[in-house]
C-alpha cells in the first residue's frame, strides 16, 4: 500500500498566538492541483518565492493541534522549520528512491544506501 502521510517534528516549532508550542505534524503527498492552483494566487503572481507558502499550506495535514493550517501559519514559522518542510516536501514527493543497492567491495556483502540525489 501507497504511503500518502507523513509524521514530522519540526526543530523549533510553530508558537501560536497563545504561546503554544506545535511541533509535530503530518504532510501528506502532493497531488497537481496543490502546485497547479496556487500559480494562479495573487500573492504567487507578485513575488514567486510565495508559492512555497501555498503549496506547504495545502499539503501540511495537522501541526501540532491545529486542524486547519493556513498561508498565515507557514509565514509566521522560523526559517529552520520552513528549511525542514521544504526538505520533507522534496523527500515525499520527489518520486525517486534515494536508497540504492550497493555492494561491499571489501567483503561482497550486499545493503542499502542513502545517495543524495541532484538538487538535494
Amino acid at each position: 500500500m501507497l504511503q500518502t502521510e507523513f509524521e514530522f517534528t519540526l526543530p523549533k516549532g510553530y508558537v501560536d498566538e497563545n504561546g503554544n508550542l506545535h511541533q509535530k505534524g503530518l504532510m501528506r503527498l502532493a497531488n497537481a492541483s496543490d502546485e497547479i492552483l496556487p500559480v494562479k494566487d495573487p500573492r504567487v503572481q507578485r513575488n514567486p518565492a510565495y508559492l512555497t507558502i501555498i503549496v506547504l499550506s495545502r499539503v501540511i495535514v495537522r501541526l501540532g493541534d491545529l486542524q486547519s493550517i493556513n498561508p498565515g501559519i507557514i509565514e509566521k514559522l522560523f526559517v529552520a522549520d520552513l528549511n525542514f518542510l521544504q526538505d520533507l516536501y522534496q523527500k515525499i514527493n520527489g518520486g525517486g528512491s534515494s536508497r540504492v543497492k550497493v555492494t561491499c567491495p571489501k567483503c561482497g556483502e550486499s545493503f542499502e544506501e542513502e545517495i543524495a540525489l541532484p538538487g538535494e
